[in-house]
């Protein structure tokens, strides 16, 4: 959400969370795609909302482990994994393989719905590879280990506006403007 609130800045979109979003009943994530839980997500919270209401699912996939995490991505390593413990997952299992291609991408889907209705989806995705050990304090989860070859840095090694002008949240974000223009 934070990505969210600070990108929309760039574009003079004020991003604000679901009023009492943390008292309301919460959605599940057990779908088996990011547009499938971004679409639950979004009809879900806009049923407590007025106004438009977006959802987003993403995560992190990598050729070489036939797309995992994927949908998995923030559990990789368990139900209450931390970045660090799937980062460790992640590059064991890739120690495991042994494998030479470390090719991945990033996936961003955003749901936007009104009052149960949904009304568009899009998609982001960034391109890059997974390094063999962290670099950068920056961004969070697998952002230290996702090298972004167009700027030759991490994730994790940019700051938030140089991430969000790549990154699959922020194309997914360009995009749902791009709807919402384009529905005036």
């Amino acid at each position: 959400m934070l990505e969210f609130r600070e990108g929309g800045l760039a574009y003079d979109v004020l991003v604000d969370p679901v009023p009492d979003i943390k008292e309301l009943p919460p959605c599940a994530e057990d779908a088996a795609t990011f547009e499938a839980n971004a679409r639950q997500k979004a009809l879900h919270y806009s049923a407590y909302a007025d106004g438009l209401v977006f959802a987003d699912d993403s995560g992190i996939s990598v050729d070489a482990l036939s797309g995992a995490p994927g949908v998995h991505s923030a559990r990789f390593a368990g139900p209450n994994a931390t970045d660090q413990a799937n980062n460790q997952k992640l590059l064991g299992e890739l120690r495991r393989l042994n494998s030479k291609d470390r090719s991945a991408h990033y996936t961003c889907v955003i749901a936007l719905a009104e009052r149960g209705r949904l009304l568009t989806v899009v998609e982001g995705r960034a391109d890059g590879l997974i390094l063999d050990h962290p670099h950068g304090a920056g961004g969070f989860g697998y952002d230290p280990l996702f090298f972004y070859p167009p700027l030759d840095r991490t994730f994790a090694e940019l700051n938030p506006e140089e991430k969000f002008a790549v990154s699959h949240r922020g194309e997914a974000f360009r995009r749902l403007l791009g709807y919402l223009k384009a529905r005036k």
